[in-house]
């Protein structure tokens, strides 16, 4: 198989066509005209401002979990992640004094947490929806032994600035590093071999075998990216929120899963991207403030996220046949 040949199909996988890519877009200019003209309070900007830095952790999170779900892998324990590395966070800080020395911890904590999920997958061949779901239960069991089930606020103040924070008026700091986290990850995606292999290796598994590529080694890679963004998105919920608490990344496996679906990524593997990632957070964070500024209720909202997720699923099937694989 040729170098143009691998190209090829990893263009044709990433745009396999323009309407395919237009839909979310659409769904988002249709939601904030629709939210626009049903309340008074939604096209403002300290709102837009607001889901700015709702959206961005739920951003950076599926990051890493798009790269694994485009190998054709799941990773269920990037909640349980996120809320274990923001334990970790908070401990490291008021139990040890550190404060932006625990940064780099918590990141490392994260990838650790990640390799050690493609390790066990690859090397045990278990699937992997079986290996994170039972690391989704470890890891939530070890974040409430340190937080000892209750809510724990950061006593390094000076901490807040790197979420809350504003270098330019009326976006938060949070909005800023995931904008940098979604470009570097689009490069990664669409200009080296890690995103070339991804496409794929999630195509069609025993092809990339037979080319060559090691299959096992790249999929440990993205469950450790999942791990390693997970770990910013705890860092940087932290800040924005001053505490780490039992509930934080409770509700992020669904949205940051629709989100994913909802962009256009094959949960079956090899077709979408982080380039499209952005627009189905978009869609969710937009779907999520709109209704709840219209007053609807949370299991209301559940019931519709869960329509949209099917309705995407649907949708992706009847082009996915368009394909050149």
């Amino acid at each position: 198989m040729t170098q143009e040949t691998l190209s090829t199909r990893v263009s044709e996988r990433a745009f396999p066509f323009a309407w395919k890519q237009a839909l979310p877009l659409l769904v988002v200019v249709a939601l904030m005209i629709f939210f626009s003209l049903t309340t008074d309070s939604f096209a403002t900007v300290r709102n837009f401002s607001a889901i700015a830095g709702q959206a961005s952790a739920l951003l950076i999170a599926c990051i890493g979990l798009t790269f694994v779900i485009l190998m054709g892998c799941i990773d269920l324990s990037v909640g349980a992640t996120v809320l274990l590395v923001s334990a970790a966070t908070v401990t490291f800080m008021n139990s040890f004094g550190l404060v932006f020395s625990a940064l780099p911890l918590a990141l490392l904590l994260g990838t650790a947490l990640g390799a050690l999920n493609g390790t066990i997958y690859t090397l045990g061949r278990v699937p992997s929806f079986v290996v994170t779901l039972g690391s989704l239960s470890i890891f939530s069991g070890l974040a409430l032994t340190l937080l000892q089930g209750r809510a724990v606020a950061y006593q390094a103040l000076q901490f807040e600035t790197v979420a809350i924070g504003q270098l330019i008026p009326h976006v938060p700091n949070i909005a800023l590093w995931a904008l940098l986290a979604w470009l570097i990850s689009v490069f990664v995606a669409l200009r080296t071999r890690f995103g070339r292999y991804s496409y794929l290796i999630g195509g069609g598994e025993r092809v990339a075998h037979t080319a060559g590529i090691p299959v096992s080694r790249y999929k440990i890679y993205a469950f450790c990216a999942s791990g390693l963004f997970a770990g910013l998105a705890g860092i940087l919920s932290v800040a924005r929120l001053g505490a780490a608490g039992p509930s934080l990344g409770s509700d992020l496996l669904l949205n940051s899963l629709a989100a994913i679906v909802v962009g256009g990524t094959s949960l079956a593997g090899g077709r979408g991207g982080p380039q499209r990632t952005l627009v189905g957070v978009l869609i969710i964070a937009l779907m999520d403030n709109g209704l709840n500024l219209l007053g609807v209720s949370e299991f209301m909202q559940m019931v519709i996220k869960g329509a949209v997720v099917i309705a995407a699923v649907l949708t992706g099937r009847q082009s996915a046949q368009f394909v050149v694989k």
